[in-house]
């Protein structure tokens, strides 16, 4: 299914998205206020606007009532937050994802500004370094929806409860799924017969309440908190 994004911020972060969203098929607009950085040559495939993505005309013009995502991609988080507000509120677009530039800003990216994922890059590669180096603990990967749901990865270590065993006797939480392996360069979508094996990193989508009680089925006594 083409999904018809609006990117504001054709610097190097929204090219790169714009890129790698065309290459997944996707139907791309790339809004930029500063003429310099308008090179529609870097990516022919997408629609460039030279325009103020903060001011509700230039949207307009746009067509952003049309968008299913508009992402906030600029070097200015407050440019970022009127952008996903303004998306939100004025156009209802479905899906907003904005960028955090700075961590101290990162807890004003919520539902109030019309901000549906907030993309904070000192977290995302805190997450990646823990996700490379553990194993044996749940390691939050990304937060959707200001922290209702967790992208969450546990790599299984030898003699886990549930090693050698079928996904289907895993007794999963409520709210909590378990949606990929990643078994060596495999991607796999588990199904119930599927076993699970050392070394393979279990991706969940759970909720913030169940992480404990993910991490405690998985691991077993080595999931549960230490006492005291």
């Amino acid at each position: 299914m083409t999904v018809r994004i609006a990117i504001a911020g054709a610097g190097n972060v929204g090219r790169s998205i714009a890129q790698e969203l065309i290459g997944n098929g996707h139907e791309v607009m790339l809004i930029e206020r500063h003429p310099r950085q308008l090179c529609p040559e870097r990516v022919p495939e997408a629609r460039w606007v030279l325009a103020d993505a903060c001011e509700l005309s230039s949207l307009e013009e746009a067509d952003l009532a049309g968008c299913d995502v508009v992402v906030a991609a600029t070097g200015d988080d407050k440019a970022n937050l009127v952008v996903s507000l303004l998306a939100k509120t004025e156009f209802a677009v479905p899906r907003v994802v904005s960028r955090v530039n700075r961590a101290e800003n990162e807890w004003l990216f919520t539902e109030q500004w019309g901000v549906d994922v907030a993309v904070s890059k000192p977290r995302l590669m805190a997450a990646l370094v823990e996700e490379a180096v553990t194993v044996g603990d749940l390691v939050r990967l990304m937060t959707f929806r200001q922290g209702e749901a967790n992208l969450v990865e546990i790599t299984l270590p030898k003699d886990a409860p549930y090693e050698g065993k079928p996904v289907r006797s895993v007794p999963m939480p409520r709210d909590a799924a378990l949606v990929a392996i990643l078994r060596g360069k495999r991607v796999l979508v588990p199904t119930p017969d599927d076993p699970l094996e050392s070394g393979d990193e279990l991706i969940f989508v759970c909720t913030s309440d169940v992480e404990d009680q993910v991490r405690a089925v998985v691991l077993g006594d080595r999931g549960l908190p230490p006492l005291g």
